[in-house]
């Protein structure tokens, strides 16, 4: 499971999941984490295809629309507000002609503020010190089982902190840029501080809000998540993102609740 990719390219617009990209909730649809890093993929190249406006992507919400079936997807982006400083564009997921996810990425312009940078969590502990967690004995399916997952404490409900990484290529004989391979990993993070068993509870997210104050480097991507559930079907996931170097931004989720 640590070869190969999680997308293969059919044209410059579409791409097939493999085995790999198989969800936690039904392992015949996607899950979402390898697709949203497939989507910052499909942005990089529209915006690789322009003149360098030396915009970064600084943040990206995501709303998924319906079933991920494990099939075949095309990505359309376009601008929606273009910028010199400011710019914010939109990728559509489109399967069978169908929208199924709707991403917004706003680009921002980007020059050197170290004089003034600062804030923010500590670093975590390097993931190579910690030990491997077999996240396949909590969930289902290719994509969980593809990953490497090493938790900075034991994981409790509703709270855990865990490195994430993936010996896999997002989209085969294709490079992905570090922002899409550390988004290709955010998504995971509902399902690494589970408050209940999936087996007894549903609690899918209907959508992934990424915001981020440095762009983030390396193959490790840091989760330190907290679940909480309110009384009335809703629940959040909030989870601060890091990279080797320390904290980069935050990334948010809204859950469905309900009993299986």
């Amino acid at each position: 499971m640590h070869t190969g990719s999680y997308y293969e390219p059919i044209d410059e617009h579409r791409y097939k999941p493999t085995l790999h990209a198989g969800g936690a909730w039904d392992v015949d649809e996607q899950h979402f984490s390898p697709l949203g890093g497939l989507i910052v993929h499909a942005i990089d190249r529209y915006v690789a295809a322009r003149p360098d406006s030396g915009l970064v992507l600084s943040r990206i919400s995501f709303d998924i629309l319906g079933r991920l079936a494990l099939d075949e997807c095309e990505i359309r982006v376009e601008t929606i507000r273009p910028g010199r400083t400011i710019e914010l564009v939109e990728a559509v997921v489109l399967m069978a002609g169908r929208p199924v996810v709707r991403a917004r990425a706003w680009l921002l312009a980007s020059g050197d503020t170290s004089a003034v940078a600062g804030g923010g969590a500590d670093k975590l502990t390097h993931p190579e010190d910690l030990a491997p967690w077999h996240m396949a004995s909590v969930w289902p399916g290719g994509y969980i089982a593809s990953v490497d997952v090493r938790p900075v404490g034991p994981p409790q409900p509703g709270r855990t902190t865990a490195w994430i990484s993936t010996g896999l290529d997002l989209v085969a004989g294709r490079t992905a840029s570090p922002l899409a391979s550390f988004i290709a990993l955010v998504d995971t993070a509902n399902g690494i501080a589970v408050r209940q068993p999936p087996t007894t509870w549903m609690f899918p997210n209907v959508d992934l809000t990424v915001h981020l104050h440095r762009q983030p480097e390396g193959r490790w991507t840091g989760l330190d998540t907290t679940v909480t559930f309110g009384p009335t079907g809703q629940g959040i996931t909030s989870t601060v993102l890091h990279d080797i170097s320390g904290p980069v931004g935050h990334a948010e989720q809204i859950l469905t609740v309900r009993p299986l």
